[in-house]
C-alpha cells in the first residue's frame, strides 16, 4: 500500500512532459531529426500561440512539423527552412521575432503598457478632490474662519 501511495505521489510531483512529435513524423536519420527538432522548438504554434510547434498537439502544428521535415529531407539548410516558414506566415511564427521596424511595436509594447500603468497610478495617487468646488460660498467662508482661528 505504501509503495502504491509513493508511486502516486511521485507521478503527481514529477512533471510529465509529453512530446507532440508523433513517431510517424520523425525522420529516420538521427542528425536530420535533431535539426528538425531544433527548428520546430523555435517556431510558434499559430493556434496555441504560447507553445512551440514541437510541443503543440494542434493540427496546424503537426502540418508545420511535417513541412519542416520535408524541407530538411529535400536538402534545405536550417536558415532556408526558417525563411520558407517566415515567408509563408510572417515573423509572428518565430518564438523570438527579430528586432526590426515591422516588429518594433511587438518589442516595445511591454514598456509602453508599463509606462501607461505607471502614469495611471501616479495620477490616481496625486489626484486630490477639489473641495472648494463642492462647497457653497458660505461653507468656504466658514472653513476659512475655522482654519484662521487655529
Amino acid at each position: 500500500m505504501r509503495l502504491a501511495v509513493a508511486a502516486l505521489c511521485l507521478l503527481v510531483l514529477v512533471p510529465l512532459t509529453s512530446l507532440a512529435v508523433m513517431p510517424g513524423e520523425a525522420l529516420d536519420d538521427p542528425k536530420l531529426e535533431e535539426r528538425a527538432r531544433g527548428i520546430t522548438k523555435n517556431l510558434r504554434c499559430l493556434v496555441c500561440q504560447n507553445q512551440s510547434i514541437d510541443d503543440s498537439n494542434a493540427g496546424l502544428a503537426k502540418d508545420l512539423r511535417v513541412l519542416v521535415r520535408e524541407r530538411i529531407s529535400q536538402g534545405d539548410s536550417d536558415d532556408q527552412v526558417l525563411d520558407f516558414v517566415v515567408d509563408r506566415y510572417g515573423d509572428f511564427v518565430l518564438l523570438t521575432p527579430p528586432f526590426k521596424v515591422q516588429t518594433i511595436l511587438l518589442w516595445s509594447s511591454p514598456l509602453i503598457l508599463l509606462l501607461i500603468g505607471a502614469l495611471f497610478v501616479w495620477r490616481s495617487m496625486n489626484a486630490q478632490p477639489n473641495l472648494a468646488s463642492t462647497l457653497s460660498d458660505d461653507e468656504v467662508a466658514r472653513l476659512r474662519r475655522i482654519m484662521e482661528s487655529d
